[in-house]
C-alpha cells in the first residue's frame, strides 16, 4: 500500500504548482456605520449587515456585523445563539481544538494562523446609538455564541445587536489539494475502517492564491420550535445548517483582489480603512441578498469569470486562469443544469448561480453556499494540455473518468441551490433529503441533456458504481435516512446517502411515472420554499401525488431504499471479479451473501471500473 500510495503521487502530483509564502499583516477592526437596519422588515427573517475586511496576504480578516432577530415563537426569548463554524475541527471529534488557547473573548491582535482557521468574538453589544455592551459566553468547545440580552424579547417582537469579530484561516500545501491526494483519501476510506468528520478547514483556507471564507462569522442557530439548535455536530456530512436570512455585506480588499461572494454585486467604492493597502490600492465591494441560508466569500489575484443568462438567472462559472478550459465547459454545463431544473422543479431560488473552483482539501470534492457552490481546483484538469500530455499513461487513461465526474458534480451542486437552498433540511439530522435529491436531478439533467443512454451510464458509474465498490472492499449495507454522525466516512456516506438514496427516485419514477414525480417534486418545493422540511415532507409529497391504490407502495418504496437494507439485491452486490483482481479475499456473511474486508495491501492490479471510483468527486 505504501508503495502505491509513493509512486501514485509521483506520477500525479507534477501538474500541481507550489503555494507562494504569504506576508503576517493585520487590518484594523471596521466599524458599522450608524444607520440602522430598517425599524420594520419587509419580513421575519434575521437580516444581516457585515462590513468585513480582509487582509489577503496575512490570512486575516475582522469584521462586524449587525443582526436583527424576529421571536417567531410563542415565549419570550432572553438570549441569541450563534455558531462559529469557523472553530469547528475535523478529524476526532473527541480532541481538543489545536488553537483553544487562540479563541477567546479578549480584545487584542488577531491570532496568527497555523493549519486550522479560527474565529474570535471580541465585542458585543446592543444595536443603535446607546451601544450598552451585553454579556457573551463562548459553548461547546468554542464553537457556540450564547448572548445575554438586556431585556426578553416578546413574542413578535425584534431585537438588534453588534458583533466585532476577527480571525484567520491557515495556508493548505498545494500537495493536500492535489488530484492524487484526493485519489489517496479516497482509497484510504475505501481501505480502511476510521472515522472522518469534516472541519472548518475543508472550506476556510488558502491555496494557490485562492482564499475561500465559509460561514466566516457568527451565524444564528436554527430554531426548532422554541429551542435552539445550539449544538454544531461535526459529522462527514455538512456543518452548516441555518434557517433563510437578508444580507448585505461589504467586503474591503486590496485592489488587485478579485472577490466573489453570495449574493448579488452591488457595486464597489473606496475603502480607506483597509489596511496595509494604502485608500487608492483598496477597494470596498458590496454584495446583498435575499433569503441566503450561508453566506460565502471566495478572493484571488489570478481568478476569471464568464456568465451567461438563462431565463432570468445569471449563471456564473469562476476558475483559475490556468484552468480556462474547463471553467468554460462548466458553465456549459451550470447554464444547462439551471435550464432544466427550473422547468421541472420550479424557479430558481436566486437570481444567480454560480459555480467555482478552489483548491480544496482531499476529502473534501466540493462544498454548496447559498448562489456560489465550489467543486476542487483538482478536477479542473485540461488533459490537451502539454503539461497533462507529458504525465504517464496511468493518469493520462482517467481523462473519461475525470471529465464525467466534473459534469456530474457541477449538475449536482446546481441542484443543491434547490435541495438545500430554497428547501432547507437538516444535514446533521436528515443528510439524504437534499443529498439523494442533488444526485437524483444529476441524473435528470444527464437524462435531458444527453439522452437516456448516457443518463444509465452516469447511473451506473456514479450511483450504482459507487455502492458496488464500497461492498466490494467489505463495507456494510446500511439505511440511508441515519444522521450523518452514524456514517464513519466520505465513502460510506457517498455509496448509502448519496448514491443508495438518490435511486430511491428512480424506483419511484418506475412506480409513479415520470410526470408524477416530478409534479410532486415541484409541489414539495413550492410548499417548503425557504423554510426547513423533513422527510416526511417529502415522503408526504409523493404519497399525495400518488393514485389512492398506490400509496402504501410509495410508503414501502421509501421505507425500502431509505430504511432497510437491500442495497444488494437493488444495486449490485459485491464485485468478487475486481475483488480478485485486487487481491481481495472474498467472504461470505452469515447470510451467505459474499463480503470482501480488505486483505493486506496487495493491490497490484488496478482494474478500470476501481480507477474510475477513485476519481469521483466526493
Amino acid at each position: 500500500m505504501k508503495s502505491l500510495h509513493r509512486t501514485t503521487l509521483a506520477l500525479l502530483c507534477i501538474v500541481l504548482a507550489a503555494a507562494t509564502a504569504r506576508a503576517q499583516q493585520r487590518p484594523a477592526t471596521p466599524t458599522l456605520s450608524p444607520a440602522p437596519v430598517s425599524a420594520t422588515p419587509k419580513t421575519e427573517r434575521a437580516r444581516y449587515r457585515i462590513e468585513l475586511r480582509l487582509d489577503f496576504d496575512a490570512r486575516t480578516f475582522v469584521g462586524a456585523e449587525r443582526v436583527r432577530w424576529t421571536n417567531r415563537d410563542a415565549r419570550p426569548a432572553s438570549a441569541l445563539y450563534f455558531h462559529l463554524y469557523a472553530n469547528a475541527r475535523g478529524g476526532d471529534p473527541t480532541a481538543p481544538p489545536r488553537a483553544a488557547a487562540a479563541i477567546s473573548p479578549a480584545n487584542g491582535p488577531a491570532p496568527v494562523a497555523d493549519d486550522e482557521p479560527r474565529v474570535e468574538v471580541t465585542r458585543v453589544r446592543a444595536a443603535g446609538d446607546a451601544g450598552a455592551p451585553l454579556g457573551f459566553a463562548l459553548e461547546d468547545r468554542a464553537t457556540v455564541l450564547r448572548v445575554a440580552l438586556r431585556d426578553a424579547v416578546a413574542p413578535g417582537a425584534s431585537v438588534e445587536i453588534e458583533i466585532e469579530f476577527k480571525g484567520s484561516v491557515p495556508e493548505i500545501d498545494s500537495d493536500e489539494t492535489s488530484l492524487p491526494s484526493h485519489v489517496m483519501q479516497q482509497l484510504g476510506a475505501a481501505l480502511r475502517d476510521t472515522r472522518e468528520t469534516r472541519g472548518a478547514r475543508d472550506t476556510n483556507s488558502l491555496s494557490r492564491g485562492v482564499m475561500l471564507l465559509g460561514a466566516f462569522h457568527p451565524v444564528l442557530a436554527a430554531r426548532e420550535g422554541a429551542d435552539w439548535q445550539r449544538e454544531v455536530r461535526p459529522s462527514v456530512g455538512d456543518l452548516l445548517h441555518a434557517e433563510a436570512a437578508d444580507y448585505e455585506v461589504e467586503v474591503s480588499a486590496a485592489r488587485d483582489v478579485t472577490v466573489f461572494a453570495s449574493g448579488e454585486a452591488r457595486g464597489e467604492t473606496a475603502a480607506p480603512h483597509a489596511p496595509p493597502a494604502p485608500p487608492a490600492r483598496s477597494v470596498a465591494r458590496r454584495f446583498a441578498g435575499e433569503n441566503l441560508r450561508s453566506f460565502v466569500v471566495l478572493a484571488g489575484r489570478n481568478l476569471q469569470t464568464e456568465e451567461r443568462a438563462v431565463g432570468n438567472v445569471r449563471v456564473r462559472s469562476v476558475w483559475a486562469r490556468e484552468h480556462e478550459k474547463a471553467g468554460r465547459r462548466v458553465l456549459e454545463v451550470a447554464a444547462r443544469a439551471v435550464e432544466i431544473f427550473a422547468a421541472r422543479f420550479g424557479p430558481a431560488p436566486y437570481p444567480s448561480v454560480t459555480i467555482a473552483e478552489a483548491p480544496l482539501v482531499a476529502g473534501t470534492g466540493s462544498a454548496e453556499f447559498s448562489g456560489l457552490s465550489v467543486i476542487a481546483s483538482a478536477y479542473y484538469l485540461d488533459f490537451d494540455s502539454a503539461l497533462v500530455r507529458n504525465l504517464p499513461e496511468i493518469v493520462r487513461e482517467q481523462r473519461a473518468s475525470v471529465e464525467d465526474s466534473l459534469e456530474f458534480a457541477v449538475a449536482h451542486m446546481v441542484a443543491h441551490q434547490w435541495w438545500g437552498g430554497a428547501v432547507g433540511s437538516d444535514p446533521a439530522r436528515e443528510p439524504v433529503l437534499d443529498e439523494a435529491l442533488a444526485h437524483w436531478s444529476a441524473l435528470l439533467y444527464y437524462r435531458e441533456a444527453h439522452g437516456a443512454e448516457r443518463a444509465g451510464q452516469a447511473a451506473d458509474d456514479q450511483l450504482k458504481g459507487v455502492y458496488e465498490i464500497y461492498r466490494t472492499f467489505g463495507g456494510e449495507d446500511l439505511p440511508a435516512d441515519r444522521e450523518a454522525r452514524e456514517y464513519r466516512n466520505s465513502f460510506q456516506y457517498a455509496a448509502v446517502v448519496a448514491a443508495k438514496g438518490a435511486l430511491l427516485f428512480a424506483a419511484l419514477e418506475k412506480l409513479l411515472g415520470p410526470e408524477r414525480v416530478f409534479t410532486a417534486l415541484r409541489r414539495y418545493h413550492e410548499a417548503n420554499r425557504f423554510e426547513v422540511a423533513e422527510l416526511d415532507d417529502l415522503r408526504g409529497a409523493f404519497i399525495a401525488e400518488a393514485p389512492v391504490a398506490e400509496r402504501r407502495a410509495v410508503s414501502r418504496t421509501f421505507a425500502r431504499w431509505l430504511s432497510q437494507r437491500h442495497g444488494d439485491e437493488d444495486i449490485a452486490p459485491p464485485n468478487t471479479q475486481l475483488a480478485s483482481e485486487l487481491g481481495l479475499a472474498v467472504e461470505r456473511g452469515n447470510d451467505g451473501a459474499p463480503t470482501t474486508p480488505p486483505q493486506g495491501n496487495r493491490l497490484s492490479r488496478l482494474g478500470k471500473f476501481f480507477w474510475r471510483q477513485m476519481t469521483r468527486i466526493r
